[in-house]
């Protein structure tokens, strides 16, 4: 009997997938006609080639004015080398080439959420990737053609795998090269010393985490000793000084930045919020972390993954909205964690597409918001900020130190 009713579960799954599948399919159609009919110019992507382009040529990489917006080099040389790539199609080839890949990226990464929050069916992926390319984050990052979905999935591929046997030589290899092509995701690795450095002082194992946060130290150095090797001008040039100008990625004030910093910046109608936001990002890096540390020793990864990830959006001087397609772990965990209200209104937030309602563009007009505008232009740090307190509150009591020893990310 039992093997019977297993076989009926089993054939029931294998329909289900199909059906699963052609739904996104049917979503992924849609949102490309979308797309197109909204006339996307992928100016981000069209920046990157641009930048691989100089680099062929031999150019200054950081006196480059991309576009008719006259958009300037922001990443580390190591994303140009990448991004020489990018030259060899043609334009209008290149963009279909960069939306299939993204729309594949975002099935990989979807499946890797799932993975991080312990969700196991394959037809879940289909579903859930057919709904979250609508969410503001995923088409922006596909309307600009942006690169935030590979880091992404760069990185949570890094810290979702479980090697047999505990020793990994991979492990933080996709931390170290998504930081090396941009810098936000360089608090992962942070994270993980953190979490080694305090299991320690607690008499525990640490040397899993500081072994992660090696390997992320080594593949980071790998890849920008290469772009020096490479690029020595433009690497000179980027690690001392352009790396401090953070202003050179756009307006602070702008709707599109959900950082603190953005969120300071309009509310205080000032295009430098200065030693105020210094210190309220030291504050959320410290809570933050201490808040994802905590969640990692207790053995709660996925709230400790998510967290980190929320962290360091929220602190990074510029967080535009497309660098928030994190949205898609948080309320998969929110969810499968019985937060049902908190994943259902995260999700609404992250779909709202409410940055874009109030005032933007030229003339600064964000500089002069109102309250219900600045609430509007705040929604996705602020749910940010929400999330990180949620997940404090949902850290279980620590455990007897015996026991603290044994956790290596079990949840």
């Amino acid at each position: 009997m039992s093997a019977f009713v297993t076989l009926i579960a089993f054939s029931g799954a294998r329909r289900r997938v199909p059906v699963a599948v052609g739904a996104c399919l049917v979503s992924f159609t849609a949102f490309w006609l979308a797309q197109r009919a909204a006339h996307v110019t992928m100016i981000d992507l069209m920046v990157y080639r641009a930048e691989g382009a100089t680099v062929r040529a031999g150019g200054d990489l950081y006196a480059l004015r991309a576009t008719a917006a006259h958009l300037p080099t922001t990443y580390p040389p190591f994303a140009a080398l990448l991004f020489t790539a990018l030259t060899l199609p043609d334009r209008p080839t290149l963009r279909v080439l960069a939306t299939a890949g993204n729309l594949a990226l975002l099935v990989v990464f979807v499946r890797l959420s799932l993975k991080l929050v312990g969700h196991a069916r394959v037809e879940s992926v289909w579903w859930v990737a057919a709904v979250a390319v609508w969410c503001e984050p995923v088409w922006t990052t596909l309307r600009y053609g942006q690169v935030n979905l590979l880091l992404a999935a760069l990185a949570l591929w890094d810290l979702t795998r479980r090697p047999a046997g505990g020793y990994d030589r991979l492990a933080g290899a996709g931390l170290g090269l998504a930081a090396a092509v941009k810098l936000t995701p360089a608090l992962f690795p942070v994270f993980l010393l953190a979490a080694g450095v305090v299991a320690r002082l607690r008499g525990g194992d640490g040397g899993p985490w500081l072994r992660h946060a090696r390997g992320a130290a080594a593949a980071f150095a790998g890849a920008t000793l290469l772009a020096a090797a490479a690029l020595p001008y433009d690497s000179w040039r980027f690690w001392t000084d352009m790396v401090f100008h953070a202003d050179r990625a756009g307006h602070p004030e702008s709707s599109a930045n959900q950082a603190l910093r953005g969120v300071l910046a309009r509310l205080l109608h000032t295009p430098d919020p200065g030693a105020l936001w210094v210190a309220s990002a030291a504050l959320a890096a410290t809570l933050g972390l201490a808040v994802a540390v905590t969640a990692e020793l207790r053995g709660m990864r996925p709230w400790a993954v998510c967290a980190c990830a929320v962290t360091a959006l929220l602190i990074s001087p510029v967080s535009w909205t497309h660098h928030w397609v994190w949205c898609v772990p948080l309320v998969l965990l929110l969810w499968t964690r019985g937060r049902r209200a908190a994943a259902l209104g995260t999700a609404l937030v992250f779909c709202s597409y409410a940055p874009w309602w109030v005032p933007h563009g030229p003339g600064r007009p964000e500089l002069q918001q109102t309250g219900v505008q600045l609430t509007l232009s705040a929604l996705y740090g602020g749910a940010g900020a929400l999330f990180l307190a949620l997940a404090r509150t949902s850290l279980p009591r620590p455990r007897p130190r015996s026991a603290a020893r044994q956790a290596v990310t079990k949840e």
